[in-house]
Formats: C-alpha cells, sequence, structure tokens
C-alpha cells in the first residue's frame, strides 16, 4: 500500500483549521487561566489531563499520510523525512514507547470488544466524597453528608474504571463490585464507563503525530461533552456554576443519565475505532 500524501498547500490550510478550532475550543478556559481564575468542572479537561492548550492545537496528519515540501517538521518527535517530505512513523514510535504503544492498543482493542455496561449512575463521585468530611472539591453537597452517604449505601458500586476507583474514600472501596488495580486496568476497561470514553483523549495526545488532528480535537469534545455530565450527575452542588443536576437518585435522573451515557458509549466507540484505524492500520507500520 503506498502512503498518501499531502500538497502543502492542502495541508497547511487543514493545520490552520485546525488550529481555529482548537482555540474555540479552549477560548474561555484560556481567559480564566489570564485571570487565575478556578473552575470545577472544566479546569478537569487541563489538570487531570495534563495537555495544555497549545499542545491541543499542533496539527498532524496522522500515521502513514506524507506531508509534502515540509521540511520544519524534518526533526519532529516520530516522523520521518525523505528529502523535504515527513511522515508520522508509527513503527519510530512503537520502538521508541513500546510499553507505551502495547498499553495503548491493549487498552483500545478490549474495550472495543466488550459490550457496554450502563448500572453505574454515576456513583463514583459519590464514592470520592462517602463518609468524609473533607472533599477533593471546595463545593457544597447537593444532599448534605449524610444524604450523599444514604444514596451510596442503598446502591451496589459498579465502577470498573481504576483511575476513578482509585479515588474512592476508604469506606467506600470494599462497596465496590470488584477491586479494581492498574496491573488489571485492561481487565475491566468497558465502553460505557464515562472515563473510558475521556480517556480517549489521553490515548489520541499520548499517540502524538500518529493520530489526525482532526481526529484529536473529536476525542476533545467527547471528553468535554462526557465531562459536563459527570458533574451533573455528581454529588456536589454546582449551582454558582450554571450546572443542573441530573438527580441520580432518583429513576428519573438514572433513566437520563444511562441515556446520555450511551449516547457517550456510541460517540465513543466510533473514535475508538477511528483511533486504532488511523494508527495500526497505517502503511509504513511493521
Amino acid at each position: 500500500m503506498s502512503s498518501p500524501s499531502l500538497p502543502r498547500a492542502e495541508w497547511t490550510a487543514r493545520a490552520q483549521a485546525h488550529q481555529e478550532r482548537a482555540d474555540a475550543l479552549t477560548a474561555e478556559h484560556r481567559e480564566r487561566a489570564s485571570r487565575r481564575e478556578k473552575h470545577p468542572v472544566w479546569d478537569f479537561l487541563f489538570t487531570y489531563y495534563a495537555y495544555k492548550p497549545a499542545q491541543l492545537r499542533r496539527w498532524h496528519p496522522g500515521a502513514g499520510v506524507t506531508l509534502s515540501d515540509a521540511p520544519e517538521r524534518a526533526e519532529w518527535r516520530w516522523y520521518t523525512a525523505v528529502g523535504d517530505d515527513v511522515t508520522p512513523d508509527a513503527a519510530a514510535f512503537a520502538a521508541d514507547k513500546p510499553e507505551l504503544a502495547a498499553l495503548i492498543e491493549r487498552m483500545l482493542r478490549r474495550t472495543t470488544s466488550r459490550p457496554g455496561q450502563f448500572g453505574c449512575f454515576g456513583l463514583h463521585e459519590w464514592a470520592m466524597v462517602y463518609r468524609q468530611d473533607e472533599h477533593r472539591h471546595p463545593v457544597p453537597l447537593r444532599l448534605g453528608q449524610a444524604g450523599t452517604d444514604a444514596v451510596v449505601e442503598r446502591h451496589e458500586l459498579r465502577c470498573t474504571h481504576f483511575d476513578a476507583f482509585r479515588f474512592f474514600t476508604p469506606d467506600a472501596v470494599p462497596r465496590n463490585r470488584s477491586a479494581l488495580t492498574r496491573e488489571e486496568q485492561p481487565l475491566f476497561e468497558q465502553p460505557g464507563c464515562l472515563h473510558a470514553g475521556m480517556d480517549l483523549y489521553k490515548w489520541a495526545m499520548k499517540l502524538g503525530p500518529l493520530v489526525p488532528g482532526e481526529l484529536l480535537l473529536d476525542t476533545f469534545e467527547l471528553a468535554r461533552d462526557i465531562r459536563r455530565l459527570d458533574m451533573e450527575a455528581a454529588p456536589y452542588d454546582l449551582s454558582d456554576w450554571g450546572v443542573i443536576p441530573v438527580p441520580i437518585e432518583t429513576a428519573d435522573g438514572k433513566a437520563e443519565y444511562v441515556r446520555r451515557q450511551r449516547g457517550f458509549a456510541e460517540r465513543g466507540a466510533a473514535l475508538r475505532e477511528a483511533l486504532i484505524e488511523a494508527w495500526l492500520s497505517s502503511p509504513v507500520r511493521t
């Protein structure tokens, strides 16, 4: 299979469009940062996922796609140059980061192969404040501490995502259906999980030039949209920030959560397949 090639006029236009889209997606965050203003919902996209807006706006064509007349990128990491033409090289990435490459492939493929689970109702956030006087977010609890604890105790915790589970309070840990570990994370990850959907942004960013810039921004938009639901269903009172709660302690709240969760799972499945295709099906991969 021959490597697709983009003439300079085409790839520079795509890069410019990408930068404009990225700037629009991060404009409010950058404005808040200039004022040193914190936001309990949206800062997560730039702190937990510790990538700067400048990284998000850097466009790449994806693995195996040659940029014609691009000498300025000849020294960029995981690019291979032939004369003034450069190509993001999946084999170079795998050789440089074999453990990371293997982990990302395992996470993407195994998550894709599993059915989604939709019975967690976002209770991971509730488990993070269960029976605790001090909380990760300095905002009040919508139902108070006793009311929040009662919701946890009326439900079975079914979290499958280790990076949520690791923030459970000590009293919440044994209430989870499974004891999760970092080593076993690929065994439990499943496409219905909101955090598995958000993590597509992390995997895309870690793959760097192997992921087309447009796909990277699609994963960021998914992470942003999921984050909103994650906080709407959380136990916090975020009314000062315009967040209308999805009351998962009620039947109607559960139904709304699951409906939107399924929609995110569908979007995530399409993006997960696109990441696999863009990276692992490139003609330069060996």
